[in-house]
C-alpha cells in the first residue's frame, strides 16, 4: 500500500469467508449492503470473473434508479480476493468516471472470530486519493462494510 495514492480499511466480519464472499459475489445479498442505507441499491451486472461487469444503479426512493458504478472485474481468486476497476467500464472502454477513476482490492482470510476482511483503494495520484477521502472514504466504505457485516452475520445466524 502506498499511503500517498491509497485509502485502506480493515474489519473483522463474524461470518465464515465463504459467507463473506456469498454476500459479494450473490446479486441478491449485493443489493443490501454495497451502497449506504436508506438508498437502496439494484444489480443490473455481477459477474464475477476476470473481465466481468459490474454494474449497480442506486434511489433514495426505490422507484429512481440512477447510475451508481461500472466497472470490470480485474482479478478473482474465489474466496480470496476481488479487484475490480471502474477506469474500465462493463464493456471495457476506459472511462472517467465521477468522483475518482480507482482500483478496489477486497481481499479475505480466515480470522479466529470469523473473515479478516480488508479494503485497498488504489488512485491513479495523490489529488485523486484526496478528493476521494474528502468526500467521505471512510464514512462510505466503513458503513458499507458494516451493512455487509450485517447481512454475513445474519446468514450464520440463520
Amino acid at each position: 500500500m502506498n499511503p500517498d495514492l491509497d485509502l485502506a480499511m480493515e474489519r473483522v466480519i463474524r461470518a465464515p469467508r465463504v459467507v463473506v464472499w456469498n454476500a459479494w459475489t450473490d446479486p441478491s445479498l449485493l443489493e443490501q449492503w454495497w451502497v449506504p442505507a436508506p438508498t437502496v441499491c439494484r444489480v443490473d451486472r455481477l459477474e464475477v470473473r476476470p473481465g466481468g461487469g459490474f454494474v449497480t444503479r442506486m434511489s433514495d426512493d426505490g422507484v429512481e434508479f440512477s447510475p451508481h458504478l461500472n466497472a470490470s472485474f480485474l482479478v478473482v481468486d474465489d474466496l480470496e480476493r476481488i479487484v475490480f476497476t471502474n477506469a474500465i467500464d462493463s464493456a471495457w472502454r476506459p472511462a472517467n468516471p465521477a468522483p475518482v477513476p480507482m482500483t478496489a482490492e477486497i481481499t479475505l482470510s480466515d480470522h479466529p472470530e470469523g473473515t479478516d476482511y480488508r479494503v485497498i483503494v488504489r488512485h491513479g495520484d495523490p489529488a485523486a486519493r484526496a478528493r476521494h477521502e474528502k468526500l467521505g472514504f471512510a464514512e462510505g466504505w466503513g458503513s458499507v462494510t458494516t451493512q455487509l457485516a450485517g447481512v454475513a452475520e445474519s446468514q450464520v445466524a440463520r
